[in-house]
């Protein structure tokens, strides 16, 4: 796919993702949608790729939703056509076309093996917050504004962020942000836990990279992949036996793997690991586990 909307570009391993509407602070589309969904796929699909930062060009990092359709911009009906209706008329809520696009974006990313990292450079309000909600870290520019402003729409929150936002920040200030639809500074952004870093302006994706080489440097891709899927749904589940049951299935299947036994040797040999497992075809086989039916 050529990109219209976001540009794609791998250096050293990392893979940067750069909304790319500068013109209209990066507002969100349905080509964005679309382009951010395959380069997901892309980088998954790409060995090469070990971790991936999502920033704005331009002053902004995205305005939101794009509202040049005026008072239709989010009615579907009127500007994509009736939905599938029932026989006694009432919506079809299953009907695809209902579906949130913001919410396909955040899903795809929840579901990524990579470590997201966002680069927050400017403003960053609808659904340029709440995509960010799907980021494993933000880190912010001085610049960067937040603000989840559905309410001052009439509309509501989107992109799965009533999941992912009480989880990040805690239930009162989510519904704090989220009452008010108030646009809101990096630092409040930080003392709320949305962001863990605020930096300078020109500091932030050298930031963003270091972070990102962190991740990569003396570690195995597929544990990592393992790891970030195993604390993003695990995290939702209800009782630790549930974890420990996928615990139990990793230290038994990786253990066995090539990887573990390079680790352990190269750490009593005192000399960098080389690790040969890819994520592309080296991942364990009761993953990914949350696709089992009947699972006890």
């Amino acid at each position: 796919m050529a990109y219209e909307t976001i540009l794609y570009s791998v250096e050293d391993q990392i893979l940067t993702i750069t909304l790319n509407r500068p013109d209209k602070l990066n507002a969100y589309n349905a080509t964005m949608q679309a382009e951010m969904i395959d380069a997901f796929d892309k980088a998954d699909a790409d060995d090469n790729v070990r971790a991936i930062i999502i920033t704005g060009a331009g002053r902004g990092f995205c305005a939101g939703a794009d509202l040049s359709s005026g008072g239709n911009t989010f009615d579907r009906d009127a500007r994509r056509g009736p939905v599938r209706r029932n026989a006694d008329g009432s919506v079809d809520y299953s009907d695809e076309m209902v579906r949130d696009g913001g919410g396909q974006v955040t899903l795809r990313m929840f579901k990524c093996l990579k470590p997201v990292i966002g680069a927050i450079n400017g403003p960053a309000v609808g659904i340029g917050a709440t995509m960010q909600l799907a980021m494993d870290i933000r880190i912010a520019s001085e610049n960067a504004r937040f603000g989840f402003v559905f309410s001052q729409r009439g509309i509501v929150p989107e992109a799965a962020s009533s999941w992912f936002l009480p989880r990040i920040v805690g239930i009162s200030q989510a519904l704090e942000w989220c009452y008010s639809g108030r646009v809101f500074p990096a630092q409040e952004a930080l003392a709320g836990r949305l962001v863990s870093k605020v930096v300078p302006h020109d500091e932030l994706l050298p930031t963003a990279r270091a972070l990102a080489k962190s991740f990569m440097e003396k570690t195995a891709p597929v544990s990592v992949a393992l790891i970030r899927q195993m604390m993003w749904r695990l995290s939702a589940m209800d009782d630790p036996m549930e974890a420990h049951k996928i615990d139990s299935r990793g230290i038994y299947a990786r253990g066995r793997s090539d990887d573990v036994k390079e680790g352990v040797v190269a750490f009593l040999e005192k000399r960098p690991a080389e690790f040969k497992n890819k994520v592309s075809a080296d991942m364990p086989d009761y993953f990914p586990w949350w696709d089992e039916r009947g699972y006890k």
